[in-house]
Formats: structure tokens, sequence, C-alpha cells
């Protein structure tokens, strides 16, 4: 929640900001391209030495103090480069950390509370994407176009969220000494050796977010159809309160229906949401469309990490989370850049059409997967 807190302050006013020092549509969907894929390809990386070394706090203290240092990085460094290179370390951040920390969330719920628990990790992380725009939207009232400044302020929660990191402990079972070598792209020996309903899953949520931009581009759309800075960030903020309001129940609801129908339902706002941005309305009308964006997403995040650890050995959890996120990652900024490209030359429409005419399809893909079974179902069937 705190490192949300962080991070989320700035995000509504990253595009902005980028613009003030001369950075183009194209230039920052692919700058947020890369910086995803950064973060991918090391959650991947990490997730992997994390299940091998059978240790998870180290990873998650590392990857929130690189988070929270990147901050101020933001805002001493203006050059193209130097913001690729704190952009990239936020998002090394993350990659770091994530798998450890949705293993240790694995690890402390059953299959029947898989969605409850990620689901409720969904809620914390997305409020703190409510209170960090509530606090820029503060600032800028008061100090509007100042956005250097608010980096700095976005350390403070940062430095708070590294500390109460230190709180964690690994449990006892998880310590091992055994030292096992492995290479940068050895995760990838994991997809071959991964249950089929694995491969199953992650297929259809790559092609889904090949497509899948960045939300930079929705707070973009918000800003060509004439809203200025604090009305944007309201949005934001909506969305993220809807998106953490439902969140925990939306994971109740997996459990209870199936990941698998939850996981659908979420799919089809989304792409009601998109084929919606391809119209330019009034505020009522694009708040509506955020609100589906919001249950959109507490459908599908939380949701999708759970269905891949229940389908997954407990003792690959990590990896086979960062391994998804890995490629999930690349699929991204090849989706932000494909983005940036259709914008750039066709307009926003465009954009919005082609992201919602595939979720069409992957819809369909999903409805025609099997059901999951998770692995220690199986096991009991046998």
């Amino acid at each position: 929640m705190l490192t949300d807190t962080a991070s989320e302050m700035l995000y509504p006013v990253m595009p902005i900001y980028l613009k003030t020092i001369g950075f183009s549509i194209l230039f920052i969907g692919i700058l947020e391209g890369f910086a995803e894929a950064s973060a991918g390809l090391s959650k991947a990386y990490f997730g992997k030495w994390s299940d091998v070394s059978q240790r998870r706090v180290p990873f998650v203290q590392m990857g929130y103090a690189l988070s929270s240092i990147s901050k101020p990085m933001m805002a001493i460094f203006v050059f193209p480069l130097w913001i690729f290179f704190a952009r990239c370390i936020d998002r090394l951040g993350k990659g770091i950390r994530t798998g450890a920390r949705d293993a240790m969330l694995s690890d402390e719920a059953t299959i029947e509370t898989k969605g409850k628990v990620f689901g409720f990790h969904r809620s914390m992380d997305t409020f703190g994407a409510v209170l960090g725009p509530v606090l820029a939207l503060i600032y800028l009232s008061y100090y509007p176009d100042n956005y250097k400044t608010l980096f700095f302020i976005a350390f403070v929660p940062g430095i708070f969220a590294v500390l109460a990191s230190f709180f964690l402990k690994d449990k006892e079972h998880e310590k091992s000494e055994q030292k096992v070598a492995f290479s940068f792209f050895s995760f990838l020996q994991y997809w071959k050796e991964s249950p089929i309903a694995y491969k199953r899953l992650v297929m259809g949520l790559l092609i889904f977010t090949l497509f899948n931009s960045s939300d930079v581009f929705l707070l973009l759309k918000l800003k060509d159809a004439g809203f200025g800075d604090s009305l944007v960030i309201g949005i934001y903020i909506f969305y993220n309160l809807v998106y953490a309001l439902f969140s925990f129940p939306m994971g109740i609801l997996g459990d209870k229906f199936g990941l698998k129908s939850i996981f659908i339902f979420g799919l089809t706002l989304f792409a009601i949401v998109y084929f919606g941005m391809t119209q330019s309305a009034d505020l009522v009308y694009f708040c509506i469309l955020f609100l589906m964006y919001g249950i959109y997403a507490s459908s599908t995040e939380g949701i999708s990490k759970a269905w891949i650890s229940n389908i997954t050995n407990k003792k690959d959890t990590a990896t086979a989370i960062g391994t998804f996120s890995g490629l999930q990652s690349l699929c991204t900024m090849l989706a932000s850049s494909i983005a940036g490209i259709i914008w750039y030359n066709w307009g926003p429409s465009a954009a919005f059409f082609t992201t919602g005419s595939v979720t069409l399809g992957v819809i369909l893909y999903f409805i025609w997967i099997p059901k999951p079974i998770s692995i220690s179902e199986d096991m009991d069937i046998k």
C-alpha cells in the first residue's frame, strides 16, 4: 500500500510531466514498454532465484528499496537517457520483489482461499493507488504545474514501505544454503516442464497482453477529450477506488464460482471499455467507462495470479509467476509501442478499437479451454 501510494502519486502526472520536458507520445509509449519489459524479465529471473534459494524476504526488501530511490531520480535527471534509466530502476525493483512476494501470499493461502488472499493483496495495493493520486491532486491544487517537487514528496511513503518490509521474516523451513547455478534466461526451461494447464492459461494471457497497452493511453484520451489535469487525476482516483473496493469481493466470488468465470467477466468489461473509448463524450460517460474498468481490473489481476498458483507446484510458485510475468512484460513492451504507433499514425480511436477487437477473440479462447484443476486436486484424484 505504501509503495503504491508513492508510485501512484506520480503515475497520473507522468505522461503530462514527460510531455512538458519534450517527450512525444511515441517516445512515451516506447519508454513505458521498455520499463515494463525490464520489470518482467527481472521478475522471471529473481522469481527463479527465490525458489532456488528458498528465500523470499531479501528480494522483497531490495525490490521496495530500488523503487523508492527511483522517485527523486526522475526529478533530478531530465535528459531522456537518464529518465529512461530512472524509470527502469523503478520497474526493476518491482521485478525483484514480485515473484517472492506472491509466493509468500500463496504460502499463506489454501486452494479454497487463493482468490480471497490475492484479492485482498490487490485491494490494499490499490488503496495506495487511491491515496497517492489524492495527495498529488491536493498538492497540484496549490502548486499547479510544479511536478518536480512531487517526485521528492513521493520518496517519503516509499521509505516507509522499505521500513515496513523489515517486519517480514522467512519461514525456517524456507531457508537453504544450497547453491544452484542458473542463467538469466534459465527460467524459460520451466515453460517446457510446466503443466499443460499452465501453458494454456499463459498463452491466453499473453495474447491479451500483447494488445493491452499502458493505462497512460487512457489518461491521454481524457486529455484529448478536453479535461484538465485535476479532472484527469480525479477520474484516475475514482478508477483505483473502484478497483480497490471490488478486488477482495471479486476474489471471494472467484473462490466460490470459479476463477475462470470471474476472469472472463472481467475481460468482457475490458472490451466494452475500449470500444467505448473510441468515442468522445461528457464526464458522466467517461466515469461509467472507468467504473467498468476498475471492476475489470479487480476481476483479473489478482484472479490470474491465484489461478496460476493453483495449477503449479508449490515449490515453483515464484518461478511460475515470474516466468509468466517475464513473457507478459515483453508483450507489454510491444503493446505500448504498437499502441503508440497506431495512435501516432491513425489516432486514438484506431488504437482502442484494435485492442477491443482482439479482446473478444481472447474471451472466446478462455471459454474454450477446460476448467482449471489444481495440482493438489489432481494428485488427490490420482
